[in-house]
């Protein structure tokens, strides 16, 4: 059985970090609008609600990566016995020397705390995929994949529309002579005074820019981005604090401009999206966590990342919801020219550079990603569709599946430019079951699958603290009940927009 590393292995504060920088991404420049929505109590209630729960299957998410290394280390013990009884009867054997625990028979071993520490570590990296190939029959893998492969959808229009948004804003130059700072400027305004462009010509023409180049790399493998990814999360925490301290800074200054209200149920929808969204770090999990070296307290830690991470979040969303009076869908374009108050450029270089930088800080971080996921898409499919016995010709696999990894992504991008619908469809349903199904389901048969192949009398000492039933059930219901009501408020709110239009 292969090991890990130890030459890739980092310490647990690393880990952490990685984990954090993971999950505070997107999701979170989408929080300060849809909290202005749905009111400052409520998403301070939800946030909390939803940091906990998406916890509580992160650690179902350890526990069947555990259960997962335990199950290939019984393969590869089973394996080895069969090798050395076929040896055995061929002739004499050293199995008594260091094999002879291997073979033992799990049911006669007294030595349970070294079975323990033998089978339930998180030694290989064991993806999510891999994961449900092991505790899942045919048709829960079928549906694992489609509902990750409907969340990467969701993820790349995502991106493509925060870009494309991105560049749109800071490209366009007209403004309508009638409009204030705080207007938002419809899509079909002019985007400069002399083609005959309006915003959403533009928004359309950078979309297309972007995916045509980095659309192309979906066709091959992308790899050693350690570097992209430490600027990237470099970018991300200089970005995110220029913000904070510049919403803080106008709190003091100026006070409260805006109003948001203190519950609205309408906002809901977005609001619990966005929320799901912005804690979403399960499928990358098993690549962040295995590399650690001491994993002897990661519940723990895992549990400080995330309180960590909500607190993160309250205090982007809460100064920003009261800081401006106006909050675009892409918190980074409220700190534009027209986002700090003031229509025309400004004169102060340092000013001007950290406006360039927040309108275009999406545009930096999320191209670094896009064909990564792209690629990931891409993988899935085909591990959705295509046999793995099974001989296909070289376009379907290096040209049909690259094709319909981005091309739908881009046509749902190119249909609207919301951010608050996209991240609200894509965490209120691929999301969740991304979030909160696939792990509960996963630590459920994963329980099963160990108790009847290793034993009772194995503990799994990376075992959720919420091990009872009623949890597994809880998360269960809790998804379905989320699902629900954002559908028929979802469907509320946009049949009064309709009648009353």
């Amino acid at each position: 059985m292969p090991e890990q590393n130890v030459g890739d292995q980092y310490p647990t504060w690393v880990g952490l970090v990685y984990v954090f920088n993971l999950i505070v991404g997107t999701g979170a420049l989408t929080l300060p609008a849809v909290f202005s929505r749905a009111g400052w109590a409520l998403g301070l209630s939800v946030i909390l609600v939803l940091a906990f729960i998406s916890f509580i299957t992160v650690t179902f998410v350890i526990e069947a990566m555990a259960s997962a290394n335990a199950i290939v280390t019984w393969r590869h013990i089973q394996h080895r016995k069969r090798v050395l009884r076929t040896v055995g009867e061929s002739g004499p054997s050293n199995s008594d020397s260091e094999d002879t625990p291997l073979v033992a028979s799990l049911s006669t071993s007294p030595d349970r705390l070294d079975m323990t520490c033998r089978y339930y570590v998180i030694q290989d990296k064991i993806e999510m995929g891999q994961m449900a190939s092991i505790f899942f029959n045919r048709f829960g893998i079928t549906l694992f994949y489609l509902c990750f492969a409907i969340y990467l959808y969701g993820d790349l229009s995502i991106y493509g529309a925060a870009v494309a948004k991105s560049i749109a804003d800071v490209a366009c130059t007209y403004l309508p002579k009638n409009l204030t700072c705080n207007d938002t400027i419809p899509d079909t305004e002019l985007c400069w005074e002399g083609p005959a462009f309006n915003r959403l010509d533009a928004y359309r023409i950078f979309l297309t820019m972007f995916v045509l180049l980095l659309g192309p790399f979906v066709f091959f493998n992308v790899q050693k981005t350690k570097y992209l990814q430490l600027l990237t999360s470099v970018m991300r925490w200089l970005a995110f604090t220029i913000m904070i301290v510049y919403a803080l800074k106008n709190l003091f200054v100026h006070g409260a401009r805006g109003d948001p209200p203190v519950a609205s149920l309408a906002g809901i929808p977005s609001l619990f999206g966005a929320g799901v969204y912005s804690f979403m770090c399960h499928h990358s999990l098993p690549a962040l966590v295995a590399p650690i070296a001491n994993k002897s307290k990661l519940n723990r830690f895992l549990a400080l990342d995330y309180t960590l991470i909500a607190l993160f979040y309250l205090l982007l969303a809460l100064t920003g919801i009261f800081a401006f009076e106006r909050l675009d869908d892409l918190y980074t374009l409220d700190f534009g020219p027209r986002g700090l108050g003031d229509c025309s450029k400004s004169d102060n270089i340092f000013m001007l550079l950290m406006e360039y930088f927040l309108a275009l800080f999406p545009v930096f971080t999320l191209s670094t990603s896009f064909p990564i996921i792209a690629i990931t898409l891409r993988n899935n499919l085909q591990s959705l569709f295509l046999k793995e016995d099974t001989f296909y010709t070289l376009c379907l696999q290096k040209l049909v599946f690259p094709i319909l990894a981005v091309v739908p992504p881009y046509l749902i991008a190119m249909t609207t430019k919301d951010l608050s619908i996209l991240v609200g469809i894509t965490g209120s349903y691929a999301g969740a079951g991304i979030q909160y199904l696939i792990p509960t389901f996963l630590v459920y048969y994963a329980r099963k699958k160990t108790n009847k192949v290793i034993g009772l009398g194995v503990i799994n000492k990376f075992a959720s603290p919420f091990s009872g039933r009623c949890w597994l059930t809880f998360v269960v219901v809790w998804a379905i009940t989320c699902m629900i009501l954002v559908s028929v408020n979802f469907i509320q709110v946009h049949l009064q927009s309709w009648i009353s239009q």
